[in-house]
């Protein structure tokens, strides 16, 4: 797999940073890891994460669809900023709403190498990079994962592709080393994990390293990790009913073997040497779909800007310098690990492309209080727009549907489920947060493309 050669030679710099290790996981429901209350599957890798450092209580994706978030996480911006990534590319490299549709038309749908910040960051200060796992950040060559920085990148470019085959809906296979297509023959979560597996022993310690682990599970199509098919998934249409239905107990293995895989990179960590030096995450995308998964205790699922389509898990260890078994309850977003990657690396971004995130993991080894912080969201899909923001203990949602306008207003702190809508009993508390947000669209405005 050509692993173990590196792209840097910055071995002066090594002796003083951290291996860092991002694992995500792709439409993952808040409900359904045993460290946030699931009593069905078990998760005993993922909960030791939680159990040896931080677990955030509050912690939200950037979007409520995997690309934004996936944009957010590389640029450590909001993902408004790049038009064309409010919602989760279609498969083929299909835009969903205008400004997508025209990129698309232009070849140009995806992440831009220009806005990247955090691989380029983190080769500059010495870090071999490496990523196994889900891309959907574009599927044009110019714009795949080595142009972004990437020493290497074994990646499915889309959002939903056959466990076993490695295709998408359409039959397309979908399956790239670096910027070529490959054909593998293992189970999309093994093959992930035992290549995370390989590049760690493969890698010499004395050269840090970023380690990111996209897997694309526990994601529809909801197959046995066991039972591979005798021929792969098809259909003609990417969201059909036999490629999203499925069952609580296929899900249960799909997310157990995923578990097994974080267990696996976390025993070869311990065994090479690099545990204590590590710094460990694990988060989700978004939301799960309401297939068979659950987002306890909130409402409503992916593609959502209620609780449950953005509301996810998130838990870091890095020995020595986070606390054990900390539960820390500061709202907190995707980019967050983005600004505490770097400087955790002693990164810098580009005078040009200012990060939005906080460094939560600096504030929390350091002792310090998080500051007072609002946040925002925005999601596009066809004539759908949902905006929301939280302040302090308020979230307020705007929901545009063609001709059809909702809005909510919740107190998350009595109310985390988001089942009172306070919007005409206290309209007064959300015209502030309607004004907030308002000035952060304006402030984030950039031609559209389709203009």
């Amino acid at each position: 797999m050509g692993l173990a050669a590196s792209g840097h030679d910055h071995a002066a710099l090594a002796a003083a940073k951290p291996d860092i290790v991002l694992i995500v996981a792709d439409n993952l429901g808040h409900g359904d890891l045993s460290c946030y209350g699931c009593p069905d599957i078990k998760t005993p890798n993922i909960d030791r994460i939680a159990a040896q450092g931080v677990r955030f209580s509050n912690f939200y994706s950037n979007g409520p669809e995997c690309s934004p978030t996936r944009t957010a996480l590389l640029t450590g911006r909001y993902q408004q900023r790049i038009p064309g990534l409010e919602c989760a590319l279609g498969t083929g490299n299909v835009g969903r709403y205008d400004d997508a549709i025209a990129l698309a038309e232009r070849g140009q749908l995806g992440l831009p190498p220009s806005e990247s910040v955090l691989i380029p960051a983190l080769n500059r200060q010495g870090y071999r990079t490496v990523g196994l796992g889900k891309w959907h950040l574009g599927y044009e060559k110019h714009l795949l994962p080595p142009h972004h920085g990437f020493d290497y990148f074994l990646a499915v470019l889309g959002g939903t592709v056959d466990y076993f085959y490695h295709n998408e809906p359409t039959g397309e296979p979908v399956l790239y080393e670096n910027l070529e297509p490959v054909r593998r023959d293992r189970y999309l979560t093994d093959l992930i994990t035992d290549g995370g597996v390989k590049f760690l022993q493969q890698q010499p310690t004395d050269e840090p390293i970023f380690l990111y682990l996209p897997y694309n599970a526990p994601s529809a199509p909801f197959q046995h990790p066991d039972q591979k098919p005798d021929r792969p998934k098809v259909s003609s249409k990417w969201d059909s009913k036999d490629w999203q239905k499925g069952d609580r107990a296929t899900l249960r293995l799909i997310i157990e073997r995923l578990d097994q895989g974080v267990g696996k990179i976390m025993q070869t960590l311990e065994a090479t040497g690099r545990a204590k030096n590590t710094l460990l995450i694990f988060c989700s995308d978004n939301g799960a779909y309401p297939i068979a998964a659950s987002n306890a205790p909130f409402r409503g699922h992916a593609s959502e800007l209620f609780e449950g389509g953005i509301h996810v898990a998130c838990m870091a260890r890095w020995p020595g310098r986070l606390p054990m078994g900390k539960v820390d309850n500061r709202p907190t977003v995707t980019f967050d690990l983005t600004a505490s990657i770097m400087a955790a690396a002693e990164a810098k971004p580009p005078a040009e492309r200012p990060l939005d995130g906080v460094d939560v993991l600096g504030e929390i080894a350091a002792g310090k209080r998080p500051a007072p912080r609002t946040l925002f969201w925005r999601s596009r899909r066809a004539e759908r727009t949902w905006k929301a923001i939280r302040r302090g203990d308020l979230k307020y949602i705007s929901r545009q549907d063609g001709q059809q306008r909702d809005e909510f207003l919740f107190d998350l702190v009595r109310d985390p489920g988001e089942q009172s809508n306070l919007i005409e009993a206290r309209p007064q508390l959300a015209e502030p947060l309607k004004g907030e947000l308002a000035n952060w669209e304006r402030a984030l405005q950039r031609p559209s493309p389709s203009e």
